[in-house]
């Protein structure tokens, strides 16, 4: 089979799927879920990591980094990249749909990656959706990966405490429900503890600890959260945290 037959859309939305789920340093042939993918679409495994490099050449945050993907992005992966920024809900649907077209499995597509809680979509109800659940596993899978799988206050990196924890809440702003920029990787602690406004991160990306705890809260949880007053958190490696979702929590969200 050739390597050289044009990329179809549906290969490409799998390929901007596997671009948010794989880290940068695995963009290579021996990875499991590239060779799964490429099994799928009849490609070589050499190929599908030549495209994710593609993409990775489209991506400000890798390039400014210092890193570079290979030079050969084409018109096709451009729209892609912009319609991934663009719709992120509509993309994470798309794409699914893509992987069932071509017969890629759930379990093919990410060992790693687990289900994250449900968020309340409704208000009422915690049933989510098939395309909320699709969606739901795209943010996380995106989070996760661009932090390697740490926390990134902690450093903790045991996946089954982690969370990708929204920072403009998933009720409030549909648009960017699945924007991984929308994201940090926390402990389960510390997602909970920015989610009540006990903690959150200043605009030179350091911690900043509500003093509306009381001093005797105990010394857990001053080892464990009021320790890390002031100290940076670590960037992710793609997809960093919009700096105006995080003014917007800051004010509306922390507990001065």
């Amino acid at each position: 089979m050739s390597s050289r037959k044009p990329w179809s859309r549906e290969e490409l939305l799998v390929a901007g799927l596997l671009y948010c789920r794989i880290p940068f340093g695995r963009f290579h042939h021996h990875n499991p879920e590239i060779i799964a993918a490429a099994a799928a679409m009849e490609r070589t495994p050499s190929a599908v990591a030549m495209k994710l490099s593609n993409l990775a050449s489209l991506d400000p945050v890798i390039t400014g980094s210092g890193r570079s993907g290979l030079a050969g992005a084409s018109a096709a992966d451009r729209a892609l990249w912009q319609e991934m920024h663009t719709d992120w809900p509509a993309f994470a649907v798309a794409a699914q749909e893509a992987v069932e077209s071509i017969g890629l499995g759930r379990s093919e597509q990410s060992q790693a990656a687990q289900p994250d809680r449900d968020p309340d979509y409704t208000g009422q109800e915690r049933t989510a959706t098939r395309s909320e659940r699709v969606g739901q596993d795209l943010f996380r899978d995106a989070v996760l990966t661009a932090y390697e799988h740490r926390c990134c206050i902690t450093g903790l990196a045991v996946p089954k405490l982690l969370v990708a924890s929204h920072i403009v809440p998933w009720r409030e702003d549909p648009g960017n429900r699945l924007n991984p920029a929308n994201g940090l990787c926390l402990s389960s602690l510390h997602d909970r503890a920015f989610d009540v406004g006990l903690i959150t991160v200043r605009e030179d990306f350091t911690v900043a600890v509500s003093e509306q705890v009381e001093e005797d809260a105990g010394e857990f949880w001053v080892r464990a959260v009021k320790a890390f007053e002031g100290r940076e958190i670590a960037l992710p490696r793609k997809f960093p945290p919009n700096t105006d979702f995080l003014a917007r929590h800051r004010a509306e969200v922390f507990l001065q």
